[in-house]
């Protein structure tokens, strides 16, 4: 009898832990995925619940709620449920995070006409700002604007960028200079083999200290990704993007490596990954790369490629050290517009930041939360693919291209 009391005991036990973990696999996850629809430049704002179709990994999922958003404001929402119970279970968050990020050497005049119509046509209490200068990072969050009005706030933070981007080309120059008196040390005053270890560590000192002026790092990248992904509310990243040129000796590159295939790996971006974890994090980015028309005008090769194609960048006839320039912009620009297109937002090329930044912002203001939850879902770390279809239209749909089952 005992026997059997401990056996029937075991049983139920496990039936307990069995039911426990088919309720933990249940869970139901609620996908939030913002829609941006238009026809040519015109955002299509008349669509309900039964005109989407979501698919993740190309299996059709039931849409539970669709909210139309216009910059602070739910102006419609569409769902089967009691909307008081669909707000709570999707909890919309529509106060907006915006997040500048400038990796740009000059600036131009463009740039502070963008900011000054962020603050006066975009900006407005309950939105978060925060700029990442080449130097420094700003928080603009809860301001009183009966204190600081909003012309005070694009001129301070017009002064402070001037400011930065000037004090880091200075730097930027200085460590290039740094770089070059290296080959002017005598050898005779170290012997072989101190005299490559010497020239290795200064190598690696001068390459550790540029690569605090850059951003475009991927550690950088996804570790600042990883604090946005707990933010509430939309997040919309705007990145002021400028050709770089790193100047390197052909038989001895700036990082100190061994050879250019070496530099080459380490300057390079896995765009694969930084998509996923950019779309996972629900953030829109938008690139905004800035050009000259000297940029576009005069080209490395019709220059015989011994020069910068953006002269401001430092002056080269201030050295006779031949040199190799490599242009380190293509794959990291190409990496951000992969950015853009996974996160739903833009990506512009223009001499124009103002207009570009317009643009971008216009395309944020207006869009559609859709949520659903998926079927069979097990949180296995693998990304899920996103496709939003509009019924029977050929419309130009932007989403974010998945999330990952976490």
């Amino acid at each position: 009898m005992k026997k059997h009391t401990i056996f029937l005991a075991i049983l139920l036990f496990s039936l307990t832990l069995f039911a426990q973990e088919i309720q933990h696999e249940a869970v139901a996850v609620n996908i939030e995925v913002p829609v941006r629809v238009f026809k040519g430049k015109t955002f299509i704002d008349n669509l309900t619940i039964k005109d989407f179709e979501i698919y993740e990994d190309g299996v059709l999922q039931k849409t539970e709620a669709v909210y139309l958003i216009k910059k602070l404001d739910i102006v419609r929402e569409d769902t089967e449920m009691d909307k008081e119970e669909a707000r709570k279970i999707f909890a919309p968050h529509v106060s907006r995070n915006f997040v500048f990020l400038f990796e740009i050497h000059e600036y131009f005049p463009k740039i502070g006409k963008a900011i000054e119509y962020f603050f006066n046509d975009v900006y407005v209490p309950g939105d978060s700002l925060m700029v990442l200068t080449p130097l420094q990072t700003y928080h603009f969050k809860n301001v009183a604007i009966e204190q600081v009005t909003k012309k005070e706030m694009a001129k301070e933070l017009i002064v402070q960028l001037r400011l930065d981007i000037r004090r880091s080309i200075i730097e930027y120059r200085n460590l290039l200079r740094d770089l070059e008196s290296i080959e002017t040390l005598e050898r005779e005053f170290w012997p072989e083999p101190d005299w490559d270890a010497i020239v290795r560590r200064k190598h690696s000192d001068i390459s550790t200290r540029l690569g605090n002026l850059r951003f475009m790092d991927e550690n950088k990248l996804l570790e600042f990704v990883d604090v946005l992904k707990e933010t509430k509310g939309p997040k919309h990243i705007f990145f002021f993007l400028q050709n770089l040129n790193i100047s390197i000796k052909k038989d001895n590159p700036v990082y100190g490596f061994d050879d250019l295939e070496e530099f080459e790996d380490f300057m390079a971006l896995d765009k694969a990954k930084i998509k996923r974890i950019f779309s996972d994090s629900s953030i829109s980015a938008h690139m905004i790369y800035i050009t000259k028309i000297s940029d576009l005008a005069i080209t490395g090769r019709e220059r015989g490629g011994a020069v910068l194609t953006n002269t401001d960048e430092f002056d080269t006839s201030q050295t006779t050290i031949p040199r190799e320039i490599m242009e380190i912009s293509g794959d990291i620009f190409n990496a951000f517009k992969d950015i853009a297109e996974a996160t739903g937002g833009i990506a512009d090329r223009s001499t124009n930041a103002a207009a570009s930044f317009k643009k971008s912002v216009e395309a944020s203001e207006n869009y559609y939360l859709l949520y659903y939850s998926p079927k069979n879902y097990t949180p296995n770390g693998k990304f899920k693919e996103i496709t939003i279809k509009v019924k029977g239209q050929n419309y130009k749909i932007s989403h974010r291209a998945g999330y990952i089952a976490e």
